[in-house]
């Protein structure tokens, strides 16, 4: 599922601040190269015994990944299901109470980033 309209499409952090506000709210920097970084959030579904990640996608306007100046800028935020042995599906509509966490979690980051 792609989130649109989060208003965090386009918006602009360097790396310290993105990683900072990002680990503020629970978000994790897993993959990450010189040009292009992803956050992700994850949503544990008890009642379905199932995890959902919440990805936020950035790529570096200005500079590399590895100093803590480098500009990035957020390209797209959605939510995969968990599928074994790994990998994200993203087709299928998750339950609100996932949704209603991810919406919350995105309102903070973009909250941290306007600030």
């Amino acid at each position: 599922m792609i989130f649109k309209d989060t208003g965090l499409d386009g918006l602009k952090s360097d790396l310290a601040y993105m990683d900072e506000s990002a680990e503020k709210v629970g978000f994790v920097r897993w993959q990450w190269e010189y040009y292009r970084a992803t956050y992700d959030f994850k949503i544990e579904d008890r009642k379905n015994e199932t995890d959902y990640y919440l990805r936020i996608n950035t790529r570096a306007i200005e500079g590399k990944l590895e100093k803590p100046d480098t500009v990035l800028q957020i390209e797209a935020v959605y939510l995969g299901k968990a599928t074994f042995p790994h990998g994200l599906e993203y087709d299928s509509a998750p339950p609100s109470a996932v949704l209603n966490i991810a919406n919350g979690k995105l309102q903070q980051l973009k909250t941290l980033l306007e600030a």
